[in-house]
């Protein structure tokens, strides 16, 4: 079982080892996409988490004991081509590598299975070719 996940931490366990928990305690694979996380502070990690369904739930389990609110990820980032005048400037700034520059065309290409739905191309667009739908 392979889901994109975001995890809410109340500020009382946002310093505890957690996600180590997951990996170690329960046999899941978390591959972190994005994190805000500041001690004494609420935290927010948007992760792929992925490992056997028993193993999937108990882990999501544990972390609900804990007090982490845990939702699927219902968003993604959409390229719309007709809007796209491919100047290059959203594939600069994707850290993902979702968003890319083929060359020697110098046409923009979006590969939306990469994206970790940081939406900096969505500010960084000037065509407005980035939309976030949910």
């Amino acid at each position: 079982m392979r889901e994109k996940m975001v995890l809410y931490f109340p500020a009382s366990v946002v310093e505890q080892p957690l996600t180590y928990s997951l990996i170690k305690e329960y046999n899941l694979m978390v591959n972190i996409l994005k994190a805000n996380i500041n001690p004494k502070m609420e935290g927010r990690i948007v992760a792929e988490i992925s490992g056997k369904k028993e193993d999937f739930e108990a882990g999501l389990d544990f972390l609900r004991s804990r007090g982490v609110k845990t939702f699927p990820l219902e968003q993604e980032i959409v390229w719309v081509e007709e809007r796209c005048t491919h100047c290059g400037a959203c594939s600069v700034i994707c850290p993902a590598g979702a968003l890319v520059m083929e060359r020697p065309e110098m046409v923009v290409r979006f590969k939306g299975e990469k994206c970790i739905i940081c939406e900096h191309c969505i500010t960084a667009c000037p065509s407005r070719a980035m939309e976030v739908r949910y």
